[in-house]
C-alpha cells in the first residue's frame, strides 16, 4: 500500500468517525479526540447569508497577476497560473461541494491615464464572475495587488492619489455588475499595507505613522462602501466587504479599525485573511506537522476565532475569513488535512465562512497551496477537499 493510499484511508476513517447527526447550535463538533463548541448565533439575515457562502475557493494568480513590462495586458491571466479559466473550472468547482469563489483582480495594468479599465478585462472578469453567479455561487470580486505608491497607499502623504484610485476603480466596477444579485460580494481592498516598510506585516502601537496608517485604511473603505451604494442598480444593499490594515484578525479586533458608515442595514462584512499557524500554514522552513492533540496549535486557531465572534457575529455582524490555506511541504497531507479539519470546524461554529487560497502551485518548494489542477479539473487531494466539505459544510447545517 502506498503513501497516498494510506493517508486517504486514514482521512476517509476519520471522517467516517465523525458523521453522524448534525450538531444543533450549543453542541460540538467533533474532530478527531477534539470537541469544537457550537456557539449561539444571532437570527439576523447576516448570518443567514454566511451560510448560504458555505465552502469558499480563491481563483488565486490568476486575474491579481501584473507585470508592469507587459505588452499583453489580457495574457496576465495565466502569467503566473499558467492556465486561462473556463467554464468547466467553475462547474467542477461547484459539483465538488464549493460555493463561493473569491475573484482577486489586479487593474493597475488595465487602466490608461484617467484610471479608465480596459472594456475587455472588465468583460472577462464579468465573464468568470457570471460563469459561478448562473450556478448559484456567490462571488467577491475585489481590488488585489495595487498596493503601490502610483495606486493607493495607505499613508497620509498619499491618501488623496489613494481615494482617487479607489473612487475610480468601484465606481467602474459598481456600474458594470450593478445588475448582479446580492451573491455578488463586492471586497474594497486587499491586505492594505505600508508595502515595503518595516510595518508591512505589523502595526505599533506606539507608532503615530502606523496610527495614520490604520486611519488611511478606514477611510479608504468608507469611500469604497460610499462609492458602491451611489452607484445605483443593486449596489444600494448588496454585500461589502472591508478589512483592517493587513486583512489581519489582529488588525480589526484592535482599536484602531473602524466599520465603515453604510445606509444599507448591516450589509457591512469584516474581512480577514488568516493563515493561522504561520509557523505550519505559511512560513518557509516552519513546521510541517499540525497534530490535533497539541494545544499550542489549536489555540491558536480558536484563539483568533473566538475573538472575532466575540467582537463581530455574536452581536450579529458578519465576518468572512477571504484567505486561508496550508502548503503542502514535502507532502504532509495528513497533517493538512488535521489542520482543514479542525480550522473549518472552528469557523463553521462560530458561523464564519472560509476561502481556501489556491495559487495552482503543486509543485518544487514555496507557496503550494495548489488544491484544484486546473488543466485537467482534477482534484489531486480528495481527502483534503473531503475534510474541507465536511467541516466547512457544517456552517450550512445550522
Amino acid at each position: 500500500m502506498n503513501r497516498k493510499t494510506t493517508l486517504l484511508l486514514c482521512a476517509l476513517a476519520l471522517l467516517a468517525a465523525m458523521a453522524g447527526a448534525m450538531a444543533e447550535p450549543g453542541d460540538t463538533i467533533s474532530v478527531g479526540p477534539l470537541e469544537v463548541a457550537r456557539q449561539q448565533i444571532p437570527d439576523n439575515e447576516a448570518m443567514a447569508f454566511l451560510r448560504r457562502m458555505g465552502v469558499g475557493w480563491n481563483l488565486g494568480n490568476t486575474f491579481d497577476a501584473w507585470d508592469d513590462n507587459t505588452r499583453d495586458p489580457m495574457g496576465l491571466e495565466k502569467y503566473w497560473c499558467g492556465v486561462k479559466t473556463t467554464e468547466a473550472m467553475v462547474e467542477a468547482l461547484k459539483q465538488a461541494g464549493f460555493s463561493t469563489l473569491r475573484i482577486p483582480v489586479s487593474w493597475h495594468n488595465h487602466v490608461d491615464g484617467e484610471l479608465n479599465i480596459d472594456g475587455e478585462w472588465l468583460e472577462r472578469v464579468r465573464q468568470v464572475a457570471d460563469w459561478a453567479l448562473d450556478r448559484d455561487m456567490t462571488v467577491i470580486v475585489n481590488i488585489h495587488h495595487d498596493t503601490h505608491r502610483d495606486f493607493y497607499y495607505p499613508t497620509e502623504a498619499l491618501y488623496a492619489q489613494s481615494e482617487h484610485y479607489v473612487r475610480r476603480i468601484w465606481e467602474q466596477l459598481a456600474a458594470r455588475f450593478a445588475d448582479c444579485g446580492d451573491r455578488l460580494i463586492f471586497e474594497s481592498i486587499n491586505e492594505p499595507r505600508m508595502a515595503d516598510t518595516q510595518w508591512e506585516w505589523w502595526l505599533d502601537e506606539n507608532s503615530e505613522e502606523c496610527r495614520q496608517a490604520a486611519d488611511c485604511v478606514n477611510r479608504l473603505n468608507q469611500v469604497f462602501v460610499d462609492t458602491v451604494r451611489a452607484a445605483g442598480g443593486n449596489n444600494a444593499t448588496r454585500y461589502l466587504m472591508v478589512p483592517g490594515y493587513d486583512a489581519s484578525a489582529s488588525s480589526v479586533l484592535g482599536d484602531w479599525f473602524a466599520l465603515p458608515e453604510d445606509a444599507a442595514d448591516n450589509r457591512v462584512i469584516v474581512s480577514v485573511h488568516a493563515y493561522t499557524p504561520y509557523s505550519f500554514a505559511l512560513e518557509d522552513g516552519g513546521t510541517d506537522s499540525f497534530e490535533l492533540a497539541t494545544g499550542a496549535q489549536t489555540a491558536e486557531i480558536g484563539g483568533f476565532m473566538n475573538g472575532l465572534y466575540e467582537k463581530y457575529i455574536s452581536r450579529g455582524i458578519p465576518v468572512v475569513i477571504g484567505e486561508f490555506g496550508a502548503r503542502d511541504k514535502k507532502g504532509n497531507l495528513q497533517a493538512r488535512v488535521n489542520f482543514a479539519s479542525y480550522y473549518t470546524a472552528q469557523a463553521s461554529a462560530r458561523n464564519i465562512p472560509c476561502c481556501w487560497w489556491d495559487n495552482n502551485a503543486f509543485s518544487g518548494w514555496g507557496e503550494l497551496f495548489g488544491l484544484f489542477k486546473r488543466a485537467d479539473c482534477s482534484w489531486p487531494y480528495p481527502e483534503l477537499v473531503e475534510a474541507l466539505m465536511k467541516f466547512g459544510g457544517e456552517l450550512q447545517s445550522q
